[in-house]
């Protein structure tokens, strides 16, 4: 398992959006529809397990620490990365969403622990997250659809 802290060079995005942090956190369990149409499973509640596909490419998640409208953690449990000399790389790797309101708006922080410039998939793994993060999480926030990739 790889081990990071928030003070490392992981993978960090922080977007302000139009909802509460109650809802900021509710729409972010709804990976269907802002990061994976291929989606298998719970991202809701403490203990939950999703599966997120892209083609031969799989994620699975394990949720390790949920606040609702605070924080939530996905465990990376298993992952396949076919293009990767690593093909395991995010194994063991975390997801942080942290979610604070300021004013009418929500903050939310993303960090991929284990997302470092040092992994092989940083560079690529970066601009998938920079798209998703930045562009269909936050369309999803404030207009309700995000916007997946083509062939998902």
């Amino acid at each position: 398992m790889r081990t990071a802290t928030l003070t490392d060079q992981s993978y960090h995005s922080s977007i302000v959006v139009n909802e509460n942090a109650m809802e900021a956190y509710s729409k972010i369990s709804r990976v269907n529809e802002w990061w994976a149409a291929n989606c298998e499973g719970s991202a809701k509640n403490l203990g939950d397990a999703f599966k997120v596909t892209f083609g031969e490419t799989f994620v699975t998640f394990k949720i390790t620490e949920a606040t609702p409208g605070k924080k939530v953690t996905w465990l990376v449990t298993d992952s396949w990365l076919p293009w990767q000399k690593d093909k395991t790389e995010w194994t063991g790797t975390e997801v942080v969403f942290e979610i604070s309101e300021e004013g009418d708006s929500t903050k939310i922080g993303m960090t991929h622990l284990g997302l470092t410039p040092e992994v092989e998939c940083f560079e690529n793994c970066q601009t998938g997250w920079n798209h998703y993060i930045n562009r269909s999480l936050v369309k999803f926030m404030n207009e309700g659809q995000g916007v997946l990739q083509k062939g998902q």
